[in-house]
């Protein structure tokens, strides 16, 4: 019988085919010099193991289009699509957003296509369906058609049994606690970092994406919270004594405003850009400057977790890109959390969709009583445009605090949506130039913050205000990407908490996971400072 005659040599040498392309095309996955930066020195058997590492998950990958056909050609031309397809993913992904894709990204996939504009992917419209549908059903159709099924004549149900088992059974396997244990440790032994960059030059897109997921799936994040509650508790103690050592009748309140893509362009040599009320709050900020970044240009859940946890992204682990996934697990040490236990009002605004990144799931378990969504706002974006301004957000925050007795403790955290990109023409009046449209709107944040700051120092209360920007915004027409993307933070005392102030402000970059604690260290200074 020669090669092609028996149907397993063929299915063989359809498998060795189709993991021969996918060695070739995954090295796409990041341009030549990105990638070359992210080598790292192996020994030959390192490299061979990590080269072989690619081959099971090509396997399994292979026998899902297999157990589904019986048909080798078409499993492999499946597997090949498969892959290469992630990996343009994760090339385009570099392009737009500077980061390859990672295993996290998967959950985001319904929020794409249900938001396309807020991820940039409005080119995701009847014609991509119609191409897609058009590929992965005429396709299939062709080699159900052409291609002959090397199913057994007898015993044909049992053989299909026997490929779905093989085919699908190690995924229910996934889940069973003994094994998916043992799966991420042999994944962590073959990753040994938990570094995108470095695992897709490695291992390819698919294979770094699945790998990660391993270790995501068999991590038990107990022991690691227990320490980080050990390391953190300290600080935390101090200052939930300073506050019960505060004037009960005039309990703190903090205002924490997470603004959207909010980048100070005089930093790129943008002289007149006119933000004065930014300006005065740096003048009366006990410490301002520029904000480590924790990514540029998107992913606001990092930036906002980071904040909000105090927790460096290492120290999530590899829950590091898409924390909300697993909030539970830092509900401990969150800070909302920790203030809601000792007596405080937590309530989180956000003028955008309550499930988006499961904030709806994850705020809650993250120590938020209370949460004002897109729903509690009379937003109509054919009139008001893709989201609610800054000047009505402000509106709201500062009608929630008018519900805030001065004799209750309160965190306010907010996150605005104002400044958010695409910044296309129609958005602001007739400007059309995405920097000019950009800018507007900095203006607006600008103004709108002008409001809230004089409302907060209306108030019998010692007040604290936290601004931020969470990235640097994606605008390419400006700068792609951007050479220094730090965004700008302010930490000012108002009201009764600016009485008597002398300090100089003090200019420092900060990382946003030391913002809170850095914020009530000042707080708990100034009290004592205060007659």
């Amino acid at each position: 019988m020669n090669w092609f005659g028996n149907p397993w040599q063929l299915t063989a040498a359809c498998y060795a085919w189709a993991c021969t392309v996918v060695y070739l095309t995954d090295p796409l996955a990041l341009p030549r010099a990105v990638a070359a930066r992210h080598r790292i020195e192996r020994s030959p058997l390192r490299a061979i193991i990590e080269t072989l590492a690619r081959l099971p998950i090509i396997a399994l990958v292979f026998a899902g289009f297999f157990a589904i056909s019986w048909r080798p050609i078409y499993a492999a031309q499946g597997t090949l699509s498969f892959f290469v397809i992630f990996t343009a993913i994760s090339r385009a992904k570099f392009i737009f957003i500077r980061e390859p894709l990672v295993f996290s990204d998967i959950a985001l996939v319904a929020d794409v296509f249900k938001h396309k504009e807020i991820f940039y992917a409005t080119k995701l419209n009847v014609v991509f369906w119609i191409a897609s549908c058009g590929y992965v059903f005429g396709a299939s159709a062709l080699f159900y058609y052409f291609e002959p099924s090397i199913l057994p004549d007898r015993n044909r149900l049992f053989w299909i049994f026997v490929g779905l088992c093989v085919a699908f059974g190690p995924y229910v396997l996934l889940f069973v606690k003994p094994i998916n244990v043992q799966l991420r440790s042999i994944s962590e032994s073959l990753l040994q970092t938990l570094d995108v960059f470095v695992n897709t030059v490695r291992f390819g897109t698919y294979t770094s994406v699945a790998y990660h997921f391993l270790i995501w799936v068999g991590t038990r994040r107990d022991q690691i919270v227990a320490e980080l509650m050990a390391t953190l508790q300290h600080a935390f103690h101090e200052i939930v004594h300073a506050d019960d050592a505060a004037d009960s009748e005039s309990a703190p309140l903090v205002v924490v405003w997470q603004s959207e893509s909010f980048y100070d362009l005089r930093h790129f040599g943008m002289p007149h850009l006119d933000l004065p009320n930014i300006d005065r709050l740096r003048e009366r900020a006990v410490q301002a400057g520029r904000m480590t970044s924790v990514f540029e240009g998107g992913y606001t859940l990092r930036t906002e977790f980071a904040v909000l946890s105090g927790l460096q992204p290492d120290d999530a682990h590899v829950d590091a890109s898409y924390p909300y996934l697993r909030a539970a697990h830092y509900s401990d040490i969150a800070w909302p959390m920790r203030l809601k236990r000792a007596g405080w009002l937590t309530h989180f605004v956000h003028p955008y969709e309550r499930t988006f990144f499961f904030r709806d799931k994850a705020m809650p378990l993250l120590g938020f009583d209370n949460m004002t969504m897109l729903d509690g706002f009379a937003h109509d974006p054919s009139v008001d445009g893709p989201y609610v301004s800054d000047g009505k957000l402000t509106k709201m925050v500062v009608d929630i605090i008018e519900g805030i007795g001065k004799e209750q403790s309160a965190l306010v955290f907010v996150a605005s949506m104002g400044n958010h990109g695409p910044w296309l023409p129609g958005r602001c009046g007739e400007l059309t130039d995405p920097v000019e449209i950009y800018t507007e709107l900095l203006r607006k944040t600008d103004e709108a913050l002008g409001h809230l700051v004089s409302y907060l120092d209306s108030l019998d209360r010692p007040v604290w205000l936290a601004f931020y920007g969470d990235h640097a915004p994606l605008l390419k027409t400006l700068a792609d990407p951007f050479p220094d993307p730090r965004t700008d933070y302010a930490l000012v005392p108002l009201a009764r908490a600016g009485e008597g102030r002398v300090d100089v402000p003090v200019d420092k970059e900060e990382a946003p996971w030391n913002l809170l604690g850095t914020l009530f260290t000042h707080a708990d200074v100034q009290r004592r400072r205060v007659p």
